[in-house]
């Protein structure tokens, strides 16, 4: 089963999946509790295949929400990723700039305790689309 989080040594790889319409939030295998429960907490769906070896989690964008909305929620997940320190990558094909934009107004206006929440060290900019055949 293929995990673009363990391929590319990242937290979250958010993106397409192949020849469908879901957004996938794909972590590394064995990623710590508290990262799937923050990717549920902000309203993506957690989905499970137990095997014999390692038990594969991801997290989808909920189905029912028209494309627009679907791009918003992964868009706006992103800044509270960034600030719990986890590494995101999100291909350009699902990004939304102004949702994203205006996630990281409302963390700023919220004030936050710093040590809470450290910042991230530059701003997160949408990967270039990578391969996922």
């Amino acid at each position: 089963m293929a995990n673009l989080a363990d391929e590319y040594g990242t937290d979250v790889e958010i993106y397409v999946k192949a020849l469908t319409t879901t957004i996938h939030a794909d972590t590394p295998t064995g990623a710590p509790g508290q990262l799937l429960d923050l990717l549920d907490l902000l309203g993506l769906e957690r989905r499970e295949i137990r095997t014999a070896g390692p038990v594969y989690t991801w997290h989808v964008v909920p189905e029912n929400l028209d494309p627009g909305e679907q791009r918003r929620l992964v868009s706006q997940a992103i800044p509270a990723l960034l600030l719990a320190g986890y590494d995101v990558n999100c291909t350009p094909d699902v990004f939304d700039e102004a949702a994203y934009q205006q996630a990281v107004r409302e963390i700023r206006t919220s004030k936050p305790s710093p040590a809470a929440h450290p910042a991230p060290a530059a701003p997160f900019r949408p990967a270039p689309p990578r391969r996922t055949s």
